[in-house]
């Protein structure tokens, strides 16, 4: 599946305009609303389609969660998610998710989804959910320290920043208003971004993003917030294993192939989350026309995520 090129804060502020219409978070009204169609069979519809022209795979995964999801009693909630993305999904035709409840236990439960275009699965996943008890046994990484959200630049006020640099090279030009015309129903913000993409230095495979559903979730349903965790998941963070490499080789897009979140603690997908992201290793398959990406481990801890490319 494909993922956006780039990211950015698609508003710049909680308070303005919202895709929904509404206070609600155009997340739950419509990007991850699923049609029953029968016992254990859903619907997906409203795909957004980022410039690649192939769906977006955490709307993919979003959605396959929510499914999984209903499906279970509501004293259970997500623990793990595991995923592969086995075809290219078609955004003229709607996404067909399949749940087999592969285990219903007294404390978890296991459920498997395929989605389906044309008759073939295009993504496969496991969901597990257990209940939630308290533990004696805790630990997690220090938070990093940066600076906080509201210190930072939005998405309109870095790219006007990047197109005031006379030196900027148009491909870039073109990107940037690419990038500008699309509208994610999320909001990101990156914690060190370049001053300026004219002089791009060599760095390290790691970057650091501010995110957060745009409009309201909700208290009340912890699976949403997860479902929702899951679709930004898969934003933007790709491009961590290409900042080495900048310079030495043409990427025209990237796909993820396998997917993996740990849910640990309730959180709130409408509030700022850390995104911490790193690539250790990172390995490029040369096909006819096609670069493609592994996506190893993505893990996620409360209000503040660290992912492996």
């Amino acid at each position: 599946m494909s993922a956006p090129e780039a990211p950015g804060d698609a508003q710049g502020d909680a308070d303005g305009d919202d895709l929904s219409g509404d206070l609600r978070s155009v997340l739950v009204t419509s990007v991850l609303n699923l049609e029953p169609l029968d016992e254990d069979l859903f619907r997906g519809r409203h795909y957004w389609v980022p410039t690649s022209q192939r769906l977006f795979g955490g709307q993919i995964v979003g959605q396959a969660l929510v499914a999984a999801a209903k499906s279970v009693s509501e004293d259970v909630h997500v623990h793990s998610l595991h995923c592969y993305f086995v075809r290219a999904g078609d955004p003229k035709v709607p996404v067909l998710y399949h749940v087999e409840r592969t285990r219903t236990g007294a404390s978890f439960s296991v459920r498997s989804v395929k989605a389906v275009q044309h008759g073939k699965a295009i993504f496969i996943c496991q969901a597990s959910f257990q209940q939630m008890q308290p533990s004696p046994l805790q630990h997690q990484f220090s938070m990093p320290t940066v600076p906080p959200p509201e210190e930072l630049l939005g998405r309109e006020a870095l790219i006007d920043q990047y197109l005031r640099d006379p030196n900027l090279h148009k491909k870039y030009q073109v990107g940037l208003n690419r990038i500008a015309a699309q509208e994610v129903p999320i909001e990101i913000k990156m914690v060190n971004p370049p001053s300026r993409l004219s002089q791009l230095p060599t760095l390290e495979p790691k970057q650091m993003f501010w995110v957060r559903a745009r409009g309201y979730i909700g208290e009340g349903d912890i699976k949403m917030h997860c479902c929702v965790a899951a679709y930004i998941s898969d934003y933007a963070f790709l491009g961590t294993a290409l900042l080495p490499h900048q310079f030495k080789y043409k990427v025209n897009f990237m796909v993820s192939m396998d997917h993996s979140m740990w849910f640990h603690a309730p959180f709130r997908a409408d509030h700022w989350m850390l995104y911490e992201c790193e690539s250790p290793w990172a390995e490029v398959f040369y096909m006819p026309g096609m670069i493609e990406f592994i996506s190893e481990t993505q893990s996620r801890y409360p209000n503040h995520f660290r992912f492996r490319v």
